[in-house]
């Protein structure tokens, strides 16, 4: 994912949550994280676009942010 996020930075904003912090219950709870690792894809209104639930492959998370960027 670090990889993905020097690559995509200047479109796409990263943000990890601490799972053992309780400062992060609410958008824990409001994206409805259930295991770890647990990825999600949201639009700029927060809105989930996509989401994985365990491992997944770089290509397909490479796939799923280059389908939510918009074509220049």
């Amino acid at each position: 994912v670090h990889g993905l996020e020097a690559e995509y930075s200047e479109n796409v904003q990263f943000t990890y949550l601490d799972m053992d912090d309780p400062a992060t219950s609410d958008i824990k709870r409001e994206l409805g994280f259930i295991w770890r690792p647990h990825f999600f894809l949201l639009d700029g209104d927060g809105q989930i676009i996509k989401q994985w639930v365990g491992y997944v492959e770089e290509a397909e998370l490479r796939g799923a942010l280059d389908g939510a960027l918009p074509t220049q």
